[in-house]
C-alpha cells in the first residue's frame, strides 16, 4: 500500500484525499489545523504546518512515504518539492517551483526571458516603496510576494494609498516582502483554469473565464470561474504556445498548473502559473466540462505512476457542457443565518457545499480564507452561464445580521 503525504486538509483538499483513497493509497495529511475536515477522512494526521519544510522532511523520512502532494496550495508547493528532492521522490525541480510561487522571482523570470510583464519591484519596508513610487504609472497593485487566494492585494492610486495599505498587505507575507506592479489592461475576461504536462509537454489546458465582484471589499479576489473560456482559436493557440515556453525554460516535467493570465491585443501577460491544481474546485469543474481527471493525474505524478492513461483521456476529451464554480461569500461581516438559491439556478446546481452553519460569525470577502462554501452549476449556453456569474445576486439570497454585541451590557 503506497503512502501519500498530503499537505493540507481543508475543504479544497478533500477531493484529492478521497481520490487517493479510492486509488487504494494510504493517505497521510498534515497542517496546523486539526479541525480541518480532510483529516477526518485521511488514514493518518500530523499537526505540522505545511510551510515547515524541515519538520515535514523529518516526518516524511520517519513515515517512509512514496510521494508527497501539495494539492490546491501555492505556499505548500515548494515544501513538497523540497521534501521530494531530498528523498529522491518524483517532483518538479525545486528551483522552478520556487520561481513560480514567488511573485518577485516570477516577474524577474518573465522579464529576463522576453515575456510581457508589468513593471514591478519588491521591498521589505514602506520607505523603500515610497522612494520608488514616482517611477511607476498608477494604478498599481500592491501584493505579498508569497501569499495566495488574493489575500493582501490592494489597488494603489497614490502615495497615501501605499501608506494606508502597506502594513495590511504585509500581514499576509511570511517573508515580509511585498511587490508593487503596474496594472495590466486586458481584453474580455481574465483567464483562469488548470493544465497538465507529461515529460515537459503541455498536453492539457482547460481555460476558464475568471469572474470578480467589483462591489466587493476586495475586487481582486475571484468569485468563480466559468468553462470553457470564450476566446478565439487564435487566443487558445497563443496561450498554449506561451505556457509551453515557460514550462520548457523551467524544465518542468510532470504535473499540474493553475493559470491566471490576461490577453491584451493578442499578447499574453502572465499573472501567475501555480505549480499545482487550482482551488475553487476548478479540477472538478474541468472534469465535468471536458471529462478529464486532473486529480488522479496529479496523484499519479506525485508517486511516479504511469500517466499514459491520462494522455489517452485527453486525446478523447471534448466539451461536454457549460459549467461554472461559484464562491459563496458575503460582502459584509456579521452572523450568518441562511442561504437560499432561486429555483432557476437551484435546478442546475450539481454540487453544493457550505463550510459554515447558522449562527457562525463570518467575515467580508477580502480573500479566499473568507469563503463560505462552493457551488458548481451547469448552464444551457455560454450567454446564460456568463449572465448568471455576473449577476449572482439575482439568484442567491444570503441572510447576514450584524455581529452580536459582545459587551454584555
Amino acid at each position: 500500500m503506497k503512502k501519500l503525504l498530503m499537505l493540507g486538509g481543508s475543504y479544497f483538499q478533500i477531493p484529492a484525499i478521497k481520490k487517493a483513497k479510492e486509488m487504494g493509497l494510504y493517505v497521510i495529511t498534515c497542517d496546523y489545523t486539526p479541525t480541518n475536515p480532510g483529516h477526518s477522512i485521511s488514514h493518518e494526521y500530523h499537526n505540522i504546518s505545511t510551510t515547515d519544510k524541515n519538520s515535514i522532511l523529518v516526518l516524511a523520512k520517519k513515515l517512509k512515504i512514496d510521494g508527497i502532494l501539495a494539492y490546491a496550495s501555492d505556499p505548500a508547493a515548494p515544501i513538497a518539492a523540497f521534501v521530494a528532492e531530498n528523498l529522491g521522490l518524483p517532483t518538479q525541480p525545486l528551483k522552478s517551483v520556487e520561481i513560480l510561487t514567488n511573485k518577485h522571482l516570477f516577474r524577474d523570470f518573465l522579464a529576463k526571458n522576453g515575456f510581457k510583464s508589468p513593471k514591478s519591484t519588491s521591498f521589505k519596508n514602506l520607505d523603500s516603496a515610497l522612494d520608488c513610487f514616482a517611477d511607476f504609472n498608477p494604478p498599481l497593485i500592491l501584493k505579498p510576494v508569497d501569499s495566495s487566494g488574493s489575500k493582501g492585494v490592494f489597488r494603489i492610486e497614490s502615495k497615501q494609498d501605499l501608506i494606508k495599505y502597506f502594513d495590511k498587505s504585509l500581514l499576509f507575507s511570511k517573508s515580509q516582502t511585498l511587490i508593487l506592479e503596474e496594472w495590466i489592461d486586458f481584453d474580455g475576461y481574465q483567464i483562469a483554469g488548470d493544465g497538465f504536462s507529461i515529460n515537459g509537454e503541455l498536453i492539457f489546458s482547460g481555460f476558464a473565464n475568471e469572474h470578480f465582484d467589483k462591489s466587493n471589499i476586495n475586487p481582486f479576489v475571484p468569485i468563480g470561474e466559468s468553462f470553457p473560456y470564450i476566446g478565439t482559436k487564435s487566443d487558445y493557440k497563443i496561450l498554449k504556445e506561451q505556457i509551453q515556453k515557460v514550462l520548457s525554460l523551467l524544465n518542468l516535467q510532470n504535473g499540474a498548473y493553475n493559470f491566471d493570465i490576461r490577453l491584451k491585443n493578442k499578447k499574453v501577460h502572465f499573472l501567475e502559473i501555480g505549480p499545482r491544481n487550482g482551488g475553487n474546485l476548478i479540477p472538478q469543474v474541468i472534469q465535468k466540462t471536458f471529462g478529464v481527471d486532473l486529480v488522479r493525474a496529479s496523484i499519479c505524478s506525485s508517486l511516479g505512476m504511469d500517466l499514459e492513461w491520462f494522455r489517452d483521456e485527453v486525446a478523447k476529451s471534448r466539451i461536454l457542457g457549460h459549467f461554472a464554480c461559484y464562491v459563496l461569500h458575503s460582502k459584509k461581516s456579521g452572523i450568518f443565518h441562511s442561504l437560499e438559491f432561486k429555483q432557476n439556478l437551484k435546478k442546475d446546481i450539481v454540487f453544493h457545499q457550505l463550510f459554515i452553519k447558522s449562527g457562525d460569525e463570518i467575515k467580508s470577502f477580502s480573500g479566499s480564507n473568507a469563503t463560505l462554501g462552493m457551488i458548481i452549476f451547469r448552464s444551457n449556453s455560454t450567454d446564460e452561464m456568463l449572465y448568471r456569474m455576473e449577476n449572482m445576486d439575482n439568484f442567491i439570497k444570503l441572510l447576514v445580521s450584524k455581529k452580536r454585541d459582545m459587551g454584555g451590557g
